[in-house]
C-alpha cells in the first residue's frame, strides 16, 4: 500500500513515535507499505517553525535527511497536484492539507492522517 503521511504523522514518526496510535505504528512498520512524505509537509514545517509554533520546532533539513535515510520517499509537488485541489469539496480550509489530499488522490495513495477534518473527505484518506 502506498501511504502519504500527513505532516503531523511525519513529525511524530521522526521525533515522537509514542504519539502515534498502534494502528499508525503498524502501518509505518509493515515492510510491504511504501511510505511517502510530501515536499508540501517540509514547506509547512518551514513556515510554521518560522512563526514560532511549538509543535513545529524540528529542523526541516535534518528531518528531510533522516526521512530519506530511513527509506521514506519524497513526493514533489507538481502542477497536476495543484490543479486537483480545484475538484476538492470545501470541507477543509487548510491549504497544506488540501494539497496533501490532492497529491494522494492524484498518485493513487492513501493519506495517513489523525486530522478529523481531513478524514471527512473519506476517499483516499486513512485515519489512524
Amino acid at each position: 500500500m502506498k501511504l502519504l503521511l500527513d505532516t503531523h504523522i511525519v513529525l511524530w514518526a521522526a521525533g515522537q513515535p509514542e504519539r502515534l496510535s498502534e494502528s499508525a505504528r503498524t502501518l509505518l512498520t509493515t515492510p510491504e507499505n511504501m511510505l511517502f512524505f510530501s515536499v508540501a509537509s517540509i514547506w509547512e514545517i518551514v513556515i510554521k517553525r518560522g512563526l514560532g509554533r511549538d509543535d513545529f520546532k524540528v529542523n526541516p533539513r535534518r528531518l528531510r535527511e533522516m526521512l530519506i535515510t530511513h527509506g521514506y520517499s519524497e513526493l514533489a509537488v507538481g502542477a497536476e497536484h495543484v490543479l486537483a485541489i480545484e475538484s476538492l469539496p470545501p470541507i477543509h480550509k487548510d491549504p497544506f492539507d488540501r494539497l496533501l489530499l490532492a497529491q494522494a488522490r492524484t498518485e493513487g495513495m492513501l493519506l495517513l492522517t489523525v486530522d478529523a477534518s481531513v478524514s471527512q473527505y473519506k476517499e483516499s484518506v486513512l485515519t489512524v
